[in-house]
């Protein structure tokens, strides 16, 4: 099977601070990847990079084969690819139902109007249609920009912590909405996520970044464990083996 996305020896600086590090990745359909590591480890770096808000000093990104590195946002959006962010943006004024009409006008969905009203069923939505965003619940608000972010032309949807700033009693109910929206959208979900009992209970496979580098990636239970990922994602104190 080829990949969906495929990343080939990124690298990324700013000024003396290295963010990507020949990083080699590839990301198969219908898939669940989480992205763990502490700020400033590289994460969110790589998602600006595959959508093209950022443009790698070298190596290439690959989309279904098709070499997308230095596309526009716009560009790379139109051919699949969503993303959210860890601060929704949304057009505050505007009610849930046209932002998520302005978002697939925006993806250049055949028919708006079918497509909004799929996602307000979706994501649970149809409750909140006519609320402003601004005056929407932080969890609300999540969701909302999740769901622009999949719009009826997704086929890979990036998620920068899908969870920061909702309360521990709504993260679950959330994700559960958002990874059941993409099961049945068909489309693959790479999320960039702190929250531990989150990534042991959604992802199929954790890839570790630490100093603009990978230090593990697999099956979630292998990659909590490594050492190297314990103490520098975790942030537990690993014992130095006797001498």
């Amino acid at each position: 099977m080829s990949a969906v996305l495929a990343a080939q020896g990124l690298c990324k600086s700013f000024g003396a601070v290295t963010a990507a590090a020949d990083i080699t990745l590839s990301f198969d359909a219908d898939n669940v990847v989480s992205l763990i590591g502490a700020n400033g480890a590289g994460k969110t770096t790589f998602l600006n990079m595959v959508t093209g808000y950022l443009k790698p000093d070298s190596g290439r990104i690959l989309l279904d084969g098709r070499d997308i590195t230095g596309l526009r946002p716009r560009q790379i959006t139109r051919l699949g690819v969503s993303r959210s962010f860890q601060i929704p943006q949304l057009f505050q004024t505007l009610s849930v139902r046209d932002n998520l009409l302005l978002a697939e006008s925006i993806a250049a969905a055949d028919d708006p109007q079918a497509a909004t009203e799929a996602v307000l069923d979706r994501f649970a939505l149809r409750p909140y249609q006519a609320q402003p965003a601004g005056l929407l619940p932080e969890g609300i608000r999540k969701l909302l920009d999740v769901a622009m972010a999949l719009s009826s032309r997704s086929r890979l949807l990036l998620l920068d912590e899908p969870t920061s700033g909702v309360s521990a009693d709504e993260k679950f109910a959330i994700m559960d909405v958002v990874m059941g929206a993409a099961h049945t959208a068909g489309v693959t979900v790479i999320f960039v996520e702190h929250d531990m009992d989150i990534v042991a209970r959604f992802a199929g496979r954790v890839v570790a970044f630490y100093d603009g580098r990978i230090i593990g990636d697999g099956p979630p239970d292998a990659v909590l464990r490594i050492p190297d990922v314990r103490r520098y994602v975790i942030g537990e104190e690993i014992p130095h083996a006797a001498a």
